[in-house]
Order: structure tokens, then C-alpha cells, then sequence
């Protein structure tokens, strides 16, 4: 029994001493030879370590190499494709025993990793030469097998850590570049036929991403073939997988693609992008899709997406020209485009200091003059269609919706192709020419069967119309303010409605006060001057009107009212810059009671109404004299004498 304890002990002081005497054993410079001979044969590039070289055999087997430095191809913009402080390669024991240099890890630090694409298309991080490449005196039988490494050239590593440095992507085809700094990353590499795994963390831009990769496999990116690629990154701004297929030496992406984050304005600022959007635009987001990038060429296919409350579903392409240019046809569900328009554009909300339990007295209206930038448009191109379920635009309400936008060189082009509103059909178009200030504005719409009250209130906050009809709209202007475009309008508005009334004013009133008077009631002198007021309406079954505008202001207007016992003529001022009317209609009273469908057209005694003042207070009053009014009485009451008293 000593004698094996003895034994034992004589074996453990010599593995002792074999250990201690490997470095003096083992020469350095051979293993450092081993290495660079294996990697020149596999890469044909040259591994250069100009600082220390030193061995440790405790507590495993370790080559530490300083300022190490890979050469990149010869039509590379730099030297070296990767230079590192210090390299750290571990080494299994047996394999430094057999002559057979197997790395087992490596651990980098603050490496300067470069790679490159040339103008030709050619990439510096393709390093094997494969054994199966075309050669022009081969069969061309055999000129279409597949690519390989050749027989016996592999990389085993358990391991590989980098600390620090950076990793640079030059794309010289399109001139441009990227750099992430602070690598923290593992690595595992159990073979170039395997595949490999990284995990860890870089910065991008100042950001921290947290990123997990696998790709399958080492050889086929090596050897220029295509490959598939499963990402996940992660960040403060965004989470990102993509899982796919990378083909064509890295030109072209195809995959899943799925894009999460709270807030698209801190993307754009953190891509320095001057972006300003209110407070409940451009917050939430997300992308679900098919997607491909090849060439210069982004593709979105069965797309899922949202922002904000938005719902997008559809197809989208982005050509990354030096314009971009965005094409599109997607569903967007309930559209309500408010919270994305300009501030100067807002909706006026009612301040919450106001007197509920009193009636509020209407405002004035105050054209903006806040300068709206429209610059954005010149950066991109768009051709996208858009169906809705429903559209809104500031007050405007539309029910199923077609949409079309087109942007090209500054100039965009809405069309309403087709749209419900206000229990009728639509058509719209417009145009807006913003490739400099001021600004040139088109527009044209057409309603046909809408409701005149609620579009007009949305439209324009005017309340006094009720009837179901048509209208048309034929406007421009030019600007870069609301008010620049309201003092700059011309075109024309024109209607028609039937079964309605026009609220504020009872022009019939007289009538039926006169017919009192003739049964021996009284006329009220005072009942001749009112004030606006809308209890008060004048019903109509036909109401017509055409109106011109130049500058803002509406001089040649045609206005005519229908009813069963009068018939309404008008003209006069409506100036929308200075926000008044002074406009005059003329009431004729039928001579026959038959009704609207009399073939009469004689109005007999005509009554002048004056409607004058701020839109959004007009007084209405009869347009006549102190002196006249008596004589009007004795004149409704010949009048109306005659027409009640005919059999």
C-alpha cells in the first residue's frame, strides 16, 4: 500500500513539474506559428501580433497576443479588417501534444472590426476561398455543385467574449456607414458547419441594445451563400425580430419581421430628425409583416401595424432613393387624422372656466396667422391608397371612405374617390403645391344627397342651414398661414337643397301675422326688426344659390328660396376675411295659395330683408324706412286681402 501512495505521489510531482516546465517546453513562437499558418491557409489574410506574445498554463492553457491586427483584402479603404488591444486564445493541452492546434475560446478586447461592401459589390468579410469555385477548364457539369470549404479547414471555438472596441459597416455602393461602440458579447462557434450564437449588448447612436442572433451556418456567410438569421434586439426606443432568409452576400433580406415601441417621435429624435407632433400623436407603435429588402427596395406584404388608436392592415414598398418614395394600399379602419395635423390647425376647444348653466354667446371668428411649414413634403415621394371605415378632419365627419395621396416633388395630391357624409355620396380632390412659400391650394368637392346642417357645422361652424341636396365646391388659394388662405380665396360654392329651412329668421311670420291683422289682430311695428335669433326659421322646398369669390369676398352670389306663400331672392357682400356679410333678400309674397307647386311665379308686394353684420352675430331687418313702415302694413294687408279672400 506505501508502495502505490508512493507511486501516485511520484506521478503528481511530475504532472506538477511537466506543467510548470510547458512554457519552457512548449516554444511560443511555434504555437503563435501554428496559429497564423492555420489562419493564412483557411483566409489567405495575414494575422500580425506586434506587441508582447506570452504562454500561462494555470489554471488552463492560454496565449495572450497584444496589438493584433487581420489583414483586410487588398481593395479594402483600411489595412486591416479587425485590429484588437489583446487577444486571449485558449488551447487544449492534448492538441498542443499532438501538433494538431485546436482553439478552444477566445476572449477579445476593444477590438476595431471592419467590414466592407465595394462599389462592385464585392465584401472583405467573404475570407474562404472554396474548394468548389468555377474554374474555366473544368466540366461544366461540374461548375453548378455546390460550395464548400475545403476538406479539413474548420473553426472550433467553445467560446468567444469581446469586450470594448467597435464594429464599422461601410457600404461604399451607397456611401454610407454605420458604427456600434462598447461591444459586450458572447459568441459560440462549435464549428463553421454549426450554428452560431450571440448574445450580449452594444451601442448604437449613444443607445444600449440588448441582442440575441443566431445564424445558420458560419460556412455558407463565409463562402458568399445565402443563409437564415434569427435577431431579436432590444431597447429603450424599440424591440425588433426578424427571422428569415439573408441571400445574395447580405443584399437581400426576406422574412418575418415584427417592430414594437412607445413612441415614434423619441425615434426621430434619437435618429436627429427635426420632428415635432403633439402630445397624443406618434406615440405607441407597432409592425407585423412579411418583409424583403433587396437592392434599394423595402417591401411590407400582409401587413399588421398601429399607431396610436390607428389600425393599419395592407401592403407598403419604401424605394430608398435619394428621395424616398412610399407606396402603399392599406385599410386604416376609423380614420381620425386630427391628432397628426400642424397646432395652428386645432380644433378650438371651449374653456372649461365656461358657465355651463348659462348660454354661451358665439365667438368671433379669428383667421390663424401662424406660419404652417410644409417643407416635410419635399423629402419624400408617395403614391398610397387608403379605405376607411370612417374619416375624420378636424369637424369633418365621412363614413366609408376611398382615399388616395400622392406626393412628388413637393406637390400632393388627395383624392376622394369615393365617401359617405352626412347621408350622402362625395367626390374630392386636392391639390397642394408646397415645393416653396407661399403655398398654392386646389380644391374641388361634390355632395350630392348630404345633409346641409351637420356638414356645414363641421365645416365651417355655420348652423343656419337645414335640407338635404347638392353641393359643389371649386376653390384655390395660395398662403402659408389659414389666414394667408382665406385673404387669397377665389372660386366658387354653389347648392342646391330641398324640404329645408334657414334658421334666425321667420320670413313667413309676416305673412301669417298679416293674415291675423286682417281677421282683426294687430301688427306689431316692432316685430319688423329683429335680431338674429334661432328659435326662430324660414322653411323652405327649394333653396339655390352660386357664389363667387375673389380675394375672400363674395360680390357676384345668386340666392333663391322657394316656399308656399313666398319666394326669396338674394345678393349682397360676404367677406370672409373680415368675417361679415351685408347681404339683401328680397321676399315677394305669392299671389296664389296653391302652394309650391303653383305655375305662378307673380309676388305681387315684395318685402326687403337686410342680413348684416359679424358671422357670428348677423342681425337680420327689414330693409326699409321709419317713414315706410306704416305704409308696408297698409300694403302687406291690401295684399293679403286679396289673396285669403279668393274663393
Amino acid at each position: 500500500m506505501k508502495t502505490l501512495v508512493k507511486i501516485i505521489g511520484f506521478l503528481l510531482l511530475g504532472l506538477i513539474a511537466l506543467i510548470v516546465a510547458l512554457p519552457f517546453i512548449i516554444p511560443v513562437d511555434f504555437i503563435f506559428k501554428q496559429v497564423t499558418q492555420s489562419v493564412e491557409q483557411t483566409t489567405g489574410r495575414t494575422l500580425e501580433i506586434k506587441g508582447d506574445k506570452s504562454l500561462s498554463v494555470f489554471p488552463a492553457l492560454k496565449l495572450e497576443l497584444n496589438d493584433v491586427t487581420f489583414a483586410n483584402f487588398e481593395q479594402g479603404s483600411k489595412p486591416n479588417m479587425a485590429a484588437m488591444e489583446q487577444l486571449a486564445i485558449h488551447i487544449p493541452y492534448l492538441s498542443v501534444l499532438s501538433g494538431d492546434i485546436k482553439l478552444e475560446k477566445f476572449v477579445i478586447k476593444n477590438p476595431e472590426i471592419l467590414l466592407e461592401k465595394m462599389p462592385n459589390g464585392e465584401v472583405n468579410w467573404q475570407l474562404v476561398n472554396a474548394s468548389g469555385a468555377t474554374e474555366q477548364n473544368k466540366a461544366p457539369e461540374q461548375q453548378g455543385k455546390a460550395k464548400s470549404l475545403p476538406e479539413g479547414v474548420d473553426i472550433q471555438l467553445g467560446e468567444v467574449a469581446i469586450y470594448g472596441g467597435s464594429f464599422t459597416f461601410i457600404d461604399h455602393q451607397n456611401n454610407t456607414s454605420q458604427k456600434v461602440t462598447d461591444l459586450d458579447l458572447a459568441i459560440q462557434l462549435p464549428s463553421l458547419k454549426k450554428d452560431l450564437k450571440v448574445e450580449g449588448a452594444v451601442i448604437y447612436m449613444a443607445e444600449k441594445f440588448e441582442l440575441d442572433v443566431t445564424l445558420n451556418t458560419p460556412e455558407k456567410l463565409l463562402l458568399g451563400q445565402d443563409f437564415t438569421l434569427k435577431t431579436a434586439l432590444d431597447s429603450r426606443l424599440a424591440a425588433l425580430t426578424f427571422d428569415g432568409l439573408v441571400a445574395k452576400q447580405m443584399t437581400d433580406f426576406s422574412g418575418k419581421l415584427n417592430l414594437t415601441g412607445d413612441s415614434v417621435k423619441a425615434l426621430a429624435k434619437w435618429q436627429n430628425q427635426a420632428f415635432t407632433a403633439k402630445e397624443n400623436a406618434f406615440n405607441k407603435f407597432s409592425i407585423a409583416s412579411e418583409m424583403r429588402f433587396a437592392g434599394q427596395e423595402f417591401n411590407l406584404s400582409k401587413l399588421d401595424a398601429s399607431l396610436d388608436d390607428l389600425a393599419i392592415k395592407g401592403s407598403a414598398k419604401v424605394a430608398l432613393t435619394n428621395v424616398p418614395k412610399v407606396t402603399a394600399n392599406v385599410d386604416l379602419g376609423m380614420l381620425n387624422v386630427n391628432p397628426y395635423l400642424p397646432e395652428s390647425m386645432d380644433v378650438p376647444q371651449e374653456s372649461s372656466e365656461q358657465n355651463t348653466d348659462t348660454p354661451s354667446k358665439p365667438k368671433p371668428i379669428v383667421w390663424d396667422d401662424s406660419e404652417i411649414d410644409l417643407s416635410a413634403l419635399n423629402s419624400v415621394n408617395a403614391d398610397i391608397k387608403i379605405a376607411a371605415t370612417g374619416f375624420q378632419f378636424k369637424e369633418i365627419k365621412l363614413g366609408e371612405t376611398k382615399l388616395s395621396l400622392k406626393l412628388n416633388n413637393g406637390t400632393a395630391q388627395l383624392g376622394l374617390d369615393k365617401f359617405k357624409a352626412y347621408e350622402g355620396d362625395g367626390t374630392g380632390q386636392v391639390v397642394l403645391v408646397a415645393k416653396r412659400a407661399p403655398y398654392k391650394l386646389n380644391t374641388s368637392f361634390s355632395f350630392d344627397g348630404i345633409q346641409a346642417e351637420p356638414l356645414l357645422t363641421d365645416a365651417v361652424g355655420f348652423d343656419k342651414l337645414m335640407g338635404k341636396g347638392l353641393l359643389t365646391i371649386a376653390l384655390n388659394s395660395q398662403g402659408q398661414s389659414q389666414k394667408q388662405f382665406i385673404e387669397s380665396l377665389h372660386g366658387s360654392v354653389g347648392f342646391g337643397f330641398n324640404d329645408g329651412a334657414v334658421k334666425g329668421a321667420n320670413i313667413a311670420a309676416m305673412v301669417r301675422s298679416a293674415e291675423q291683422l286682417i281677421k282683426g289682430g294687430g301688427l306689431d311695428a316692432k316685430g319688423l326688426e329683429k335680431g338674429f335669433d334661432n328659435a326662430e326659421k324660414t322653411d323652405f322646398s327649394e333653396l339655390a344659390g352660386n357664389f363667387q369669390f375673389s380675394e375672400g369676398v363674395s360680390k357676384q352670389n345668386e340666392l333663391t328660396l322657394k316656399s308656399p306663400l313666398i319666394r326669396v331672392t338674394g345678393n349682397g357682400d360676404i367677406d370672409l376675411p373680415a368675417t361679415k356679410i351685408n347681404y339683401r333678400l328680397v321676399t315677394g309674397i305669392v299671389d296664389s295659395i296653391e302652394g309650391q307647386g303653383t305655375q305662378d311665379k307673380s309676388t305681387g308686394f315684395k318685402i326687403p330683408i337686410r342680413l348684416k353684420g359679424p358671422l357670428h352675430d348677423v342681425q337680420v331687418k327689414p330693409d326699409i324706412g321709419e317713414a315706410a313702415k306704416d305704409k308696408a302694413k297698409d300694403k302687406i294687408k291690401d295684399k293679403l286681402k286679396d289673396l285669403f279672400n279668393k274663393e
